[in-house]
């Protein structure tokens, strides 16, 4: 699966789009979900959190290994994916798509990558 190129991406393997009304949605790649396996525990942050870009927001459980989940964007959280919590595996299913994670309001971001080099860091 490639990186779709209209998302920014970080080292942690998270990915967030450009902000829609200063909201932007937070989800992992297709590469970390791979990487973990099948995911079958998702703790995310709640709705009021604030997070801090670079720092753990939250966890992903998989039959491999329990992942930190870290916060590409500094802000306050304004929705998450029930869906994912629901069923845990649409994180591998559709990384990029339904299995997304949670809303942020951003007021700052940590440093960022396109999805070109993004690609050139995991080797592809």
């Amino acid at each position: 699966m490639s990186n779709p190129k209209h998302l920014q991406y970080t080292k942690e393997h998270e990915w967030l789009t450009a902000a829609e009304d200063g909201v932007s949605t937070v989800g992992i790649t297709a590469h970390a979900a791979d990487a973990l396996g099948d995911i079958v525990y998702v703790q995310l942050p709640e709705v009021g959190d604030t997070v801090t870009a670079g720092e753990t927001c939250g966890e992903l459980e998989s039959t491999k290994s329990v992942s930190d989940l870290y916060s590409p964007a500094t802000g306050e959280i304004v929705e998450v994916n029930q869906a994912v919590i629901d069923d845990n595996s649409l994180v591998n299913s559709a990384p990029f798509e339904g299995g997304w994670l949670f809303k942020v309001r951003v007021e700052a971001t940590d440093e960022l990558l396109d999805a070109d080099a993004y690609t050139a860091f995991i080797g592809g």
